[in-house]
This record gives structure tokens, sequence and C-alpha cells, in this order.
């Protein structure tokens, strides 16, 4: 059995580790409002252009785009990986790159390349260990997620899909469900969906719209913001995300100390017992002696 003065040492240091978890609890919570705050804040514009890009997508058909065309032969594969800049936010990231992990492995098996956009220092070095080629990158995000640093790294992946170098962009993320459940999610960004956008539109309806400038300018521009929302809604979505996964593993962790904390007095208050009965045994004995 360890000693006292050795016990003593290990409850002081779980607890200030405690004190902490405690603190960052406190913050992600903190944090975590704010956050949902801004994804709620976030989602009108996101089905507001959903909207207007589906029904123009519609109205407009001798125009096509190359954001609308499938292509038959997939030869490499873009995917946007949002993921935290920060740990300690219980399983966040490894689900979601464990799923990103299989969606390479499925790719690779029907004769694609597959390219990444990473958006998260954690997702960055996830891709460089794995050797996946890069082509963009931002990390230091923060808290609060700005669309200005978004667009750069977007824009490499939008462009090479518009040149014929990619054939097919995902955006990968965690999509926010309640305070305790997060899910990792994999869809296509590019080729737009066109289930996706006839959904947003409503059947029987006819849409004619008057252009200035030129039709196919327009809708080529609206398309552009309506990528770059779908992204910045996903950043918004995985920042509120990672505050809630912190906050509940800084709460178990705070739980777990002090589980810890009551085993490890229990020895102590046993190995002091033993102690003074050792103690008073050697005094008896050394009386009974004499």
């Amino acid at each position: 059995m360890a000693g006292s003065k050795e016990i003593r040492t290990k409850i002081k240091s779980v607890k200030n580790t405690q004190k902490i978890t405690k603190a960052m609890e406190m913050v992600a919570a903190s944090k975590m409002r704010k956050a949902q705050d801004r994804m709620k804040a976030a989602r009108p514009y996101g089905e507001k252009i959903r909207n207007v890009a589906a029904h123009m997508a519609q109205a407009h058909p001798e125009f096509s785009h190359p954001f609308l065309e499938q292509r038959e032969n997939v030869k490499r594969v873009g995917v946007v990986v949002v993921t935290s800049d920060k740990g300690l936010c219980g399983g966040l990231n490894t689900n979601l790159l464990r799923q990103v992990t299989q969606f390479f492995k499925a790719s690779e098996a029907r004769g694609a390349k597959v390219c990444a956009t990473a958006l998260g220092n954690k997702g960055f070095g996830f891709m460089n260990r794995a050797n996946v080629p890069v082509v963009s990158h931002a990390i230091g995000l923060g808290d609060t997620p700005h669309l200005e640093r978004l667009i750069g790294p977007i824009k490499v992946l939008l462009d090479q899909f518009a040149a014929g170098e990619v054939d097919e962009v995902h955006l990968a993320y965690t999509r926010f469900i309640n305070t305790m459940k997060q899910e990792p999610v994999v869809e296509q960004l590019l080729p737009l969906p066109k289930q996706k956008l006839q959904g947003e539109s409503k059947q029987g309806a006819s849409w004619d719209y008057i252009y200035e400038p030129a039709g196919p300018e327009v809708i080529a521009q609206l398309l552009v913001r309506y990528v770059e929302a779908l992204v910045y809604q996903a950043v918004a979505e995985n920042i509120a995300s990672e505050q809630s996964a912190r906050m509940v593993a800084m709460k178990a962790a705070s739980d777990n100390a002090g589980s810890v904390i009551g085993e490890l007095q229990l020895i102590y208050n046993k190995s002091r017992q033993a102690a003074i009965t050792k103690e008073l045994s050697e005094i008896v004995g050394g009386a009974a002696a004499v």
C-alpha cells in the first residue's frame, strides 16, 4: 500500500485537475450557447438562398451551370473536411475522421483519387498523417466563423471542379442535433444534387425572372454564394457541436475526478488507520514487556 504522503500528493493533483476541467466545462457551456445562437441565426439565410437557387435553376432550363451537371466518369473526388482546432471534445473529431476515412476507401474502390480541403487544425493534421493531398486549408478559425476566412480555401476546390480537375466535391462536418448528440455527416456538395434543389421548389409552381445582367452570370454568382453558404453553415454547426461535446466531456472528467478523489481518500483513511493500529499495538506490546 502506498504511503500516506504519496496518497495525499495524488489527491491534491487530482483536485487541481478537477478545478481545471470544471472551469473548462463552464467556459464551454458559455461558448456553446453563443455558438448555438450564431448557428440558428445563419439558418434563415441558408434556407432562403437554397430556395432562390432551386427556383432559378428550374426557371432557366436553357442554361446548365457546371455546378449542376452530373459527370459519368468520376476520376477525382475532393472533400471539404470541417473539424475543430483544439482537442478535449470527446470523440467529436474521431467519429468524423473515421467516417471520412471510410468515404476515402469507398471512393478509391470505385477508381477515384481523393484530395481534401481542411478547415480546422485536427483535420489538417490527420490528412497529412494519412498522406491525403491537401489542396488548401484554413486553421485557427476561432470560436466565431468568418466567411472571408473560408472563401479562399473553398474557391480552390470550386475552381478545380469548374476546370474539370475534380469531378465531385463532398462536405464532411459534424451536424448539431442537441447538446448530448452530434452526428458526423458526409454529403455531396458539387455537383449540387438536383433532388435537393427540387425539394426546395414547390411542385407545380412556375418561376419567371428578369435578369440584370444576363441570366447565366446571375445564376453562376448565385450558385457560388449558395455553396459558400452551405460551407459556412457547416462550420457554424461544427463549432456548436464542438462546444457541446467539450462541455459534456469536461463534465464527465470532473465527475470521474470526484470518484477518483473518493477512492483515494478511502485508501488514505485505511492507510492512516492501519498506521495508528500498528503504533497502538507496539505501545501495548512494549508496556506488556515491561
